[in-house]
């Protein structure tokens, strides 16, 4: 039987809640493994902070993206001490890019955990909380949503910066500008227009400074050409120069996320199963949409990863 090709995808943020990885913890000692690196790097005890909360603190980002790239590595650890095939591509949404570099061996997890809390604080303080927001348009082209943020768009700034799946575009901004976007995207006929609950105009053009200060911490790290090709969130394309790959993650933080031409381009080289490699579904749901014959698998409750290793085969 000729063996299905398979891609990882990882998640971003937006996907964590208290309990996260519980059962998964329970069956796969990989997991609170994982755990105890990720909190000998960062100086507190992030399993217990998964576990235990508060939501609010989960959701500060400079604690948001070690967590998740913790939960997606430690996952995919599990995945392979349990014979999961590897796959013949990655990617990841947004931060969940930096757990595709891991998981393809580009960069040390010690290296990435700290880097990631470093890249939390950077986005966070490159605007001040409140002056900044995102917002889920629903149900209307992309280009007429590029075309109204940019008539919108003078000293303050709105830009379409998540194409996640056909209808489904985030748009991020000052947030007095991004209000003005909502109504104007549903005046055009929009579905529905959604503020989301983040801290910060992330994948903007204002997230150039914190581009800048994580490129002095990226350009200080040792990367390698990964394992497993990852397609990149700026140009939905692999790269395997290790100069090139810290380029790219350096402008995705200004970037938009290009999502939907990543799920393309895996479909376009004959991917048929995704696998999701980390908490929550949020990424399987968007697989589909954007294409669905895709078989999606999601690697979160009771008996996921040995189930997902099951499907994989088939």
């Amino acid at each position: 039987m000729s063996h299905q090709r398979i891609a990882f995808i990882f998640p971003g943020q937006g996907s964590q809640k208290v309990g996260m990885l519980e059962k998964a913890a329970a069956t796969h000692d990989e997991v609170s493994k994982t755990f105890e690196q990720a909190s000998n790097v960062l100086g507190y005890d992030l399993w217990a902070l998964s576990q235990e909360g508060p939501q609010e603190k989960l959701n500060l980002t400079e604690i948001t993206q070690p967590l998740l790239l913790t939960s997606s590595v430690a996952i995919w650890r599990a995945w392979r001490s349990n014979d999961g095939p590897t796959p013949d591509f990655m990617a990841g949404h947004s931060l969940g890019e930096f757990s595709a570099l891991v998981c393809s061996e580009a960069l040390a997890f010690d290296s990435a955990v700290d880097l990631v809390r470093q890249r939390g604080a950077f986005m966070q303080s490159a605007v001040p909380v409140g002056v900044g927001a995102m917002a889920a348009i629903i149900g209307l082209e992309d280009e007429v949503i590029v075309q109204l943020c940019g008539e919108l768009s003078g000293e303050q700034v709105v830009q379409a910066v998540n194409f996640n799946s056909p209808g489904q575009v985030v748009i991020a901004g000052h947030a007095d500008i991004v209000e003005r976007a909502m109504a104007a995207c549903k005046a055009a006929g929009a579905k529905r227009a959604l503020p989301l609950p983040v801290s910060a105009p992330f994948h903007t053009s204002l997230m150039r400074p914190a581009g800048e200060e994580l490129a002095k911490v990226i350009d200080a790290l040792d990367f390698q050409p990964p394992v497993v090709p990852i397609i990149h969130n700026v140009n939905a394309l692999p790269e395997s120069d290790p100069e090139k790959i810290k380029q790219l993650m350096i402008e995705q933080i200004y970037s938009p996320v290009k999502w939907t031409s990543c799920i393309e381009y895996l479909v376009k080289n004959g991917v048929e199963v995704t696998v999701e490699c980390g908490p929550g579904k949020v990424l399987s749901g968007l697989t589909r949409r954007i294409h669905k014959p895709l078989t999606a698998i999601s690697l979160d409750g009771e008996n996921a990863i040995i189930d997902g290793i099951e499907s994989s085969k088939q």
